[in-house]
């Protein structure tokens, strides 16, 4: 019963139409698709670390690229908890990106899209300590959005492209 299960569930999922995104390796679809992007500068810290993390996933060789990825980023702290003598006890950042993909043949626009995360902050009696904790919550959050841009275009790359 069991081998015929094990030989019956692949089957099963073949025919229900789901395959890897990344099919083919390095030289599939997907990751040539990825290899061809250039990330457009960004603005600020903020900016600086998504577009490193964005340049270490696409694995761009540094040629020219097809593709440019332009972002633009809207990062903002704002206090939430309150102690008794009216200071602020906890911080919530907030990192979103608006990003386009762009084919630099014609200038189209191919992919629209937003992300975003967020992190809670401890604010502590320290101003070090509170001032460190916001900056890991930005790499931390610029990881996140990185991996969220890479993951809606490696979608765009993994679909059929009309002939052009």
């Amino acid at each position: 019963m069991k081998r015929a299960l094990a030989l019956f569930l692949p089957l099963a999922l073949a025919g229900c139409g789901l395959k890897p995104l990344y099919a083919g390796g390095a030289g599939g679809a997907v990751a040539t698709t990825l290899a061809d992007v250039d990330v457009a500068p960004i603005e600020g810290k903020g900016g600086w670390l998504v577009a490193n993390a964005l340049r270490d996933r696409l694995a761009n060789t540094g040629g020219s690229a097809r593709y440019r990825l332009s972002v633009r980023l809207d990062d903002k702290i704002a206090g939430f908890g309150v102690r008794r003598d009216d200071s602020v006890s906890r911080e919530r950042r907030t990192l979103r990106a608006r990003y386009q993909l762009i084919d630099t043949t014609n200038n189209a626009v191919l992919v629209d899209a937003t992300a975003g995360a967020d992190a809670g902050i401890d604010v502590v009696q320290s101003e070090y300590a509170t001032i460190a904790a916001e900056n890991t919550a930005l790499e931390r959050l610029a990881t996140i959005l990185a991996d969220k841009i890479v993951g809606r275009v490696a979608l765009f790359a993994g679909k059929p492209q009309p002939s052009q």
